[in-house]
């Protein structure tokens, strides 16, 4: 990559397989990320960080179904990551090295903090570390990353000596990562600038490509990374919709049309397709059940919409009085064609690919039958229909159980009560429950929990519309822990016109991810398939 070097192209690192998923909740399977990394190689992004190999056999087996199947030779660089140890150095070379262009990417902590609190060593036995880590990387892999782990916080002069020590070991990119937040935008610009201009073997012109990685504690993660990029970084890390470690990481999407947007201040630019950013966000927040913030700048709800008269009135006479960006450039295209119950296949068809979306064949089939049941209840089926439908109708991964049906009885005469049919996609076979509850939500969920078998702690249920008016289709998200001990988390999210049924199928989605990634099998209910059972209320 570093023959390659363009000084007016910013590389886009992304971290959402790895660092973005360390957000409290975000665990994914092996086959979410899987569909993350194709959509991140549509986005255009040029390095996909798949995850942390020695972590675990399920994170390992994702970085090298990523590699084999995402790593293409026109594909982005598949990288994982590895704490300065043989061990996962040796683990992440496993994970990457079917990928067309792996890199392998290693870090230590080299503040005094951390190396006082943290791994015990002194400044030279973390050079020690430092040499031997990085040389065993560059022995299995020609594309080596180090990271100067809280260089926010590093004696400047010993982290010019960590910097040049790992380019003479042979790392072909430095990474300078404000892990905890600490750093503002002048003194990060300037860190930058003197670390390319005084480490021996890595200034201009020596093929070493210079990186930051921002966090985003005082909410400056997006102004730091940008100043370090002028300061002469051009590989920048980032995650979709900015998630990480406590307030998470600098976000993709604001840096990418912060260059795009003051292209003549910057006089740089990424390979982002933006058109592919909003699909991008909607996906990670599908799979990870967190939500967007509404006033999130690019991807937020609110980041295209006037409510203010004065506002509204300049934008109708021409939006660029008060849209710095198009909806269209960030792909949120305006309607061209109006949906509605008496259009055909081909007007869903063309509006699909407008949206980013090829389906044909059966998939249109499928899509289109649930179309027409939503345009009968809707006047008109918006953009944002059309996405929450496609999200629901194509999950991704095979779930262990499917919902069938599911049908409810409450009010203020008698005890809610919910009969869920779930289908066993493993077997084949149907299982039936009725359970009475709280409310019909509740009653759904405790028909499913007596299905599954599979025991947690509902700590999070949100609901909304996903356009306005009574008739709008509407989403849940949920986010379920195996136990009240327990501090993972799983989400899932359902669209339906039904918001109880949408709320079953955010549920299912939910447990379905908990017992894949805990493997857990699902006890079978007593009883054969197609039988019904009853759980009365406690």
């Amino acid at each position: 990559m570093s023959a390659q070097i363009d000084h007016n192209r910013v590389f886009v690192f992304d971290t959402t397989l790895r660092d973005g998923e360390q957000s409290p909740g975000a665990t994914l399977t092996s086959a979410e990320k899987l569909e993350i990394a194709r959509q991140l190689a549509r986005l255009g992004v040029d390095i996909i960080e798949a995850g942390f190999p020695a972590a675990s056999p399920d994170d390992l087996a994702a970085v090298q179904r990523i590699a084999r199947e995402v790593g293409t030779a026109d594909g982005p660089v598949i990288c994982g990551l590895a704490r300065a140890v043989e061990r996962d150095i040796r683990t992440c070379w496993e994970g990457v090295k079917d990928a067309a262009k792996p890199r392998i990417h290693t870090f230590l902590g080299t503040s005094d903090i951390h190396l006082k609190y943290q791994t015990g060593i002194t400044r030279e036995q973390a050079l020690d570390v430092i040499r031997k880590s990085v040389t065993l990387a560059r022995s299995l892999c020609p594309d080596v990353e180090f990271s100067p782990m809280d260089a926010g916080r590093t004696d400047p002069q010993f982290l010019v000596e960590v910097c040049a020590l790992a380019v003479e070991c042979g790392a072909t990119t430095l990474n300078i990562p404000d892990t905890v937040g600490y750093v503002t935008p002048a003194e990060w610009g300037e860190t930058i600038a003197s670390l390319i201009a005084e480490t021996p073997g890595a200034g201009p012109g020596s093929g070493v490509v210079w990186s930051v990685h921002c966090h985003n504690d005082l909410g400056l993660a997006t102004a730091n990374s940008l100043a370090g990029i002028m300061g002469g970084a051009r590989q920048v890390e980032v995650t979709i919709n900015g998630i990480g470690e406590r307030a998470g990481n600098t976000s993709l999407e604001e840096v990418v049309m912060a260059l795009q947007t003051r292209s003549k201040y910057y006089d740089l630019h990424t390979q982002i397709n933006t058109r592919e950013i909003m699909k991008t966000s909607r996906l990670v927040s599908n799979y990870t059940g967190m939500n967007v913030q509404p006033n999130k700048a690019v991807v937020g709800a609110n980041a295209f919409a006037h409510e203010a008269g004065i506002h509204q009135d300049g934008v109708l006479k021409n939006a660029s009085t008060y849209e710095i960006m198009t909806p269209d450039s960030v792909g949120l295209t305006q309607s061209r064609l109006v949906l509605g119950k008496h259009s055909g296949r081909h007007a869903l068809k063309a509006r699909l690919s407008e949206l980013g979306y090829n389906v044909e064949g059966d998939a249109l089939n499928q899509v289109f039958a649930r179309f027409k049941d939503l345009a009968d209840a809707k006047k008109t089926v918006t953009d944002a229909d059309l996405e929450a439908l496609i999200a629901d109708e194509f999950h991704g991964p095979e779930d262990l159980y499917s919902l069938e049906a599911v049908q409810v009885t409450c009010g203020t005469m008698g005890m809610p009560t919910a009969t869920a049919r779930l289908h066993h996609t493993s077997t084949g076979e149907t299982f039936v429950y009725a359970a009475v509850g709280t409310g019909p939500v509740d009653a759904c969920y405790k028909a499913v929990d007596a299905i599954v078998k599979a025991p947690n702690t509902l700590i999070e249920y949100s609901v909304h519309s996903v356009t306005e008016g009574i008739d709008a289709l509407g989403e849940v998200t949920v986010r379920i822990s195996p136990s009240a001990d327990d501090k993972r988390s799983f989400g899932g999210y359902g669209a339906d016109r039904d918001v109880v049924v949408a709320s079953v199928k955010a549920y299912l989605a939910a447990v379905n991810r908990m017992v894949a990634v805990m493997g857990l099998a699902g006890q079978k209910p007593e009883g054969d398939s197609a039988t019904v059972g009853v759980q009365h209320a406690e």
